[in-house]
């Protein structure tokens, strides 16, 4: 069972003499020279905040990721010197460092933008477009992106089921109405059905029980249903996420002056209160934030992060998963979960959220939308040669040409989206 985790779609025959590392490193190898990796340098990970060279990029974000992915694999391992289904730490890091990269220009702006261009023809996912790009697009092999092995593929799948099957209701849009409402149009978490063969493959070593309760999803909406499961080494790197958005995006918040004393004693401070949390309590957790030096500052974001990884364990889902790395999860004790969750909603809600934010949001949204009609309407004229011929084969196959053309501007970055729109919109150049 190891060997089918470790084995790719195809066989390339590399010539690499004398190459000792493992499977696990060569894909991280693969990931680190990928040219959607170096992309993530030109996306600030918080949209509007980069204005110093202080702020975090998607790419210094992932960096962190894989900093705290290891380290909470470290402290599971010492901490579960038993359990023999860990993921291998160049495995975990590959995760963590490209857990990112199918995220579009200008973030959640643009990702709506993109779901509702392709509202009818299989929606778009920042989640669902990593797998994709590892898998197909990367050009490191013909058609199958990177080839990277079994178990790194299943890892990027945080939400096993078809977008299909998970957007149940889409909304109508009208056509007269200017611009489309964004909470419309957030994207349900799945998987794109132009890629169910490489899921296919992907869990073809599951048992059928296991494979049937692994796409599992309850109702979360009027429009979306959410996926109930996912591997074990997928649930690290998530933890690994979060901790790095609410713990890291914070410091960032608080050094560029997004989220000051006021904003914190008036809406982070009155949610902290109900988090019964030893550490809260002898932390000066406001103090040092906000009122010490920036070593202050630094010591007390390393204690968050420390606590959290050290109040993390593994535990059996108790679904009776046959596979061990679908049959445990990691999970973190019920008052630092509260902790985090806490932390976690008061950046969204007080920097994402905030109505400065939203704008930059915005018009990155209209910017996408309109880059997309106008290469729907003339792709094979406006859309780069070797996008253009893929947009031909595809078209030739009777395929969904449209996921091309998102594809595309899915890749761009933010500067280089914003140019190709100057070029065909402005009246300047």
């Amino acid at each position: 069972m190891e060997f089918a985790w470790q084995s790719r779609i195809i066989d390339q025959n590399k010539h690499r003499p004398n190459d000792n590392r493992s499977p696990w490193q060569v894909d991280r190898s693969r990931i680190i020279h990928a040219a959607a990796f170096r992309r993530l340098q030109a996306k600030t990970q918080i949209m509007g905040i980069g204005l110093n060279d202080f702020h975090r990029t998607r790419l210094t974000h992932s960096l962190e990721v894989s900093q705290i992915g290891s380290g909470l694999l470290r402290h599971l391992e010492k901490q579960h010197p038993d359990f023999t289904h860990f993921p291998d730490p160049s495995l975990l890091e590959t995760l963590c460092l490209a857990h990112d990269i199918g995220h579009p220009p200008y973030g959640h702006g643009g990702e709506i933008a993109l779901n509702y261009m392709m509202r009818e023809h299989g929606g778009f996912e920042g989640n669902a477009q990593t797998l994709r790009i590892v898998s197909k697009l990367e050009p490191y092999s013909d058609g199958h992106g990177m080839n990277l092995t079994r178990r790194t593929l299943l890892g990027f799948i945080k939400y096993p089921a078809f977008i299909n099957d998970l957007w149940h209701t889409i909304p109508h849009h009208d056509p007269l109405r200017a611009y489309i409402k964004a909470d419309d149009w957030r994207p349900a978490k799945g998987l794109y059905k132009d890629d169910q063969e490489t899921f296919d493959w992907i869990i073809a070593p599951l048992s059928s029980t296991d494979k049937q309760r692994l796409g599992q999803f309850n109702v979360i909406d009027e429009f979306r249903s959410k996926t109930n499961f996912k591997s074990l080494d997928a649930a690290i790197m998530e933890l690994a996420d979060d901790i790095a958005y609410a713990v890291h995006d914070l410091e960032d918040a608080i050094a560029t002056e997004q989220i000051t004393l006021k904003e914190w004693q008036n809406h982070a401070l009155p949610a902290l209160a109900q988090v019964e949390c030893d550490w809260l309590v002898h932390s000066q957790l406001t103090e040092r934030l906000f009122l010490g030096s920036e070593a202050h500052r630094k010591d007390v974001i390393g204690e968050l992060v420390n606590l959290f990884i050290t109040q993390s364990s593994i535990i059996n889902t108790e679904i009776g998963f046959e596979n061990p790395i679908l049959n445990h999860t990691v999970t973190l004790a019920p008052c630092y979960q509260h902790l985090l969750d806490t932390l976690k909603s008061f950046i969204y809600q007080r920097l994402i959220r905030a109505s400065h934010m939203q704008q930059i949001e915005f018009k990155g949204q209209k910017l996408i939308i309109e880059l997309f009609e106008a290469f729907a309407c003339e792709p094979l004229r406006l859309l780069p040669e070797t996008t253009a011929n893929i947009f031909r084969h595809v078209q030739q196959q009777n395929g969904n040409t449209q996921r091309v053309i998102c594809d595309y501007l899915s890749g761009m970055t933010d500067e280089y989206a914003f140019k190709t729109h100057q070029r065909l919109f402005s009246s300047n150049n």
